[in-house]
């Protein structure tokens, strides 16, 4: 590697690592759960459980479904919010969220359909 790609690639490495240490919580670690802090490696866990519950609510309940269906996660806790068309339907999306890896407990919050 030349000298000029050398210094291209550790700038550029230095650049990234700024940026997310600009993106992490200022506060120290608070074992306290009432706290609202989160760090930078919470919010990525907290985001790909977010991705991976509503792929499985895709997979399991179907696409249309699901796209009725906010998932948000705080630490480890899911909640669902939006419209379901039936019981059923919510229930079997509380079922997807809480087999996914990483989600410590499901708040159901969805509401049904009138009519449905």
């Amino acid at each position: 590697m030349s000298s000029k790609n050398r210094i291209f690639t550790v700038t550029v490495l230095a650049a990234a690592a700024l940026a997310l240490g600009a993106c992490a919580s200022s506060n120290k670690p608070n074992t306290n759960e009432g706290s609202k802090s989160e760090t930078t490696g919470q919010y990525i866990d907290d985001a790909t459980v977010t991705a991976k519950v509503k792929t499985a609510i895709a997979n399991d309940v179907g696409v249309k479904a699901a796209s009725n269906v906010n998932v948000e996660t705080y630490r480890g806790v899911v909640q669902l919010s939006g419209f379901a068309d039936s019981d059923a339907q919510a229930s079997k999306a509380v079922a997807a969220a809480k087999k996914v890896n990483g989600v410590r407990s499901v708040k159901n919050d969805m509401r049904i359909k009138a009519g449905s």
